[in-house]
């Protein structure tokens, strides 16, 4: 019976964010543009940390390439105004407009992502979490924001987890925890999802979406 209430709490929670991001689809109007070739002008000190093309080498450090630009320019806004805040990327944004922040995603989001080998350690948890979430501990599957191939969602501003740094996701996860990254709606949602996973689990999803493509 437990076990019957929880499964259904579980369902309604992943219906609920589906209605969300259904409802923005509807109602929200097309969301700006940014021009890839601006934005190719732009990205000259990000390379640094996140590639020549997007693609970090270094784990603690986001890859960008094949990121949604909706939500690629959202951070980067945040990112700027303080409103997430980054310590080495502090003050770099600051002389940058709108426009060039939209340019910046667009030029990421049309790289291509250099997806990694997962480790074998932990994946079949990883898998289980990301494809069916957890009944028990009531935590939804990935795929009902990011998608079965961790694409994400542009209209919504789901992110793309596939390929993504496990290392990074770690962080970003534990982040999402403790409400450093719980700064807006989608924030919010992740927090929720994020308090209910263990760091075992969020060990596993993370190495999982590393590999997924």
């Amino acid at each position: 019976m437990i076990k019957k209430i929880l499964f259904l709490s579980l369902l309604i929670s992943s219906l609920a964010i589906q209605a969300a991001a259904s409802g923005e689809n509807s109602e929200a109007k097309p969301l700006p543009k940014g021009n890839a070739a601006n934005g190719a002008k732009l990205v000259g000190t990000c390379v640094a940390c996140h590639g020549a093309d997007g693609n970090s080498v270094v784990g603690q450090w986001p890859t960008l390439a094949g990121q949604r630009e909706s939500y690629l320019f959202e951070q980067l806004e945040h990112i700027r105004d303080e409103e997430r805040v980054i310590a080495v990327m502090k003050g770099l944004l600051n002389d940058y407009s709108d426009d060039e922040l939209r340019d910046m995603a667009a030029f990421y989001a049309e790289q291509t992502t250099k997806v990694s080998r997962a480790d074998d350690t932990n994946l079949a948890l990883g898998q289980k979490i990301y494809r069916a979430g957890n009944v028990e501990s009531g935590v939804p599957a990935c795929t009902g924001c990011h998608g079965p191939a961790g694409k994400g969602l542009e209209s919504a501003q789901y992110p793309m987890l596939g390929g993504q740094k496990a290392e990074y996701v770690v962080t970003s996860l534990i982040a999402y925890q403790t409400g450093e990254r719980a700064i807006d709606e989608h924030g919010k949602i992740m927090q929720g999802i994020a308090t209910r996973l263990t760091v075992e689990e969020i060990r596993a999803v993370a190495n999982y979406v590393s590999g997924l493509y």
